[in-house]
């Protein structure tokens, strides 16, 4: 068994309707956090952890986001012009970040239904799937993390933060035996359960190490919630025929595709960048 990740696949198809109107025209991938887009934070930590390739599953409409990851030979020219070398430098380095492959998803089927679509261009190995609107602040970075428990365990890896009992109707929340420190054997997933049901608090975030066994589990995953291919389901059927394990991160986790999930990511990656903590702090005591 591989086990290297060496590929990851950002799902990056979704309307965004929960930020409409600015999604109308613009990905909600390229909504900035400070000033770099969402899906850059997420290609970095994916970069730190050794992904040497990422596959974009996309939608019509979605090309910016292809675009972004691409060389901008008339901006790049007019930087130099300019004289304005470290920008230039930064445009290059986004175009140099890792080797990105893109494809369509079609018709909107769902989570499990996007990584499906990754299949051929994954291969027989494993994989990560990082979800975009979430946001992990962390060191190391909460993929390489996981992956060393995949190198420990050698069993899939899903990703666990552990929530506030009253929420849990917001996630999936695992079943589980803890077997080490922060790591659990998954034996369940209840989909956003009342908490007087919730088998835990620990719940399951856009995170995962998966192999090459999911695939065929996907495609014949039926249609679940809302008509669409739930990747939970078939992780259900997965965990039913090799290991696979939950790990509560360390790190800071912030939902980018929630309104105040991303005006905290605003506000927390402002206050980490030395030139504008300070005015950012002076800020919010005026405001408060």
């Amino acid at each position: 068994m591989h086990t290297k990740i060496r590929k990851g696949v950002i799902p990056a198809a979704g309307l965004g309707t929960r930020f409409l109107p600015a999604t109308k025209t613009v990905p909600k991938e390229l909504l900035p956090i400070v000033d770099k887009p969402t899906i850059h934070y997420i290609v970095e930590e994916a970069v730190a952890s050794g992904i040497e390739e990422l596959i974009l599953v996309t939608a019509r409409g979605k090309g910016a986001i292809e675009d972004y990851f691409d060389v901008a030979p008339e901006l790049e020219h007019a930087l130099r012009e300019q004289g304005k070398e470290e920008l230039w430098r930064m445009m290059r380095e986004i175009s140099e970040m890792v080797r990105v492959t893109a494809i369509r998803q079609k018709e909107p089927k769902g989570l499990g239904h996007a990584v499906l679509c990754a299949r051929e261009a994954v291969g027989d190995e494993p994989f990560a799937v990082l979800l975009g609107d979430d946001m992990v602040d962390a060191d190391p970075p909460c993929l390489a993390q996981m992956a060393e428990v995949f190198r420990q365990k050698k069993g899939g890896v899903i990703a666990l933060l552990r929530v506030p009992e009253t929420e849990t109707h917001l996630y999936g929340i695992i079943r589980g035996e803890q077997v080490d420190e922060r790591i659990y054997r998954i034996e369940e997933m209840v989909e956003k359960p009342q908490p007087d049901q919730a088998p835990s608090n620990l719940a399951v975030i856009g995170r995962y190490v998966l192999p090459p066994e999911i695939f065929p589990i996907l495609e014949k995953t039926p249609p679940g919630k809302g008509g669409e291919i739930q990747l939970t389901d078939a992780l259900q059927e997965l965990a039913r025929q090799v290991p696979v394990y939950g790990y509560e991160f360390m790190g800071d986790r912030y939902d980018a595709g929630d309104k105040i999930g991303y005006i905290q990511a605003n506000i927390a990656f402002a206050l980490k960048r030395p030139e504008m903590a300070e005015r950012v702090k002076e800020f919010l005591k005026k405001v408060m």
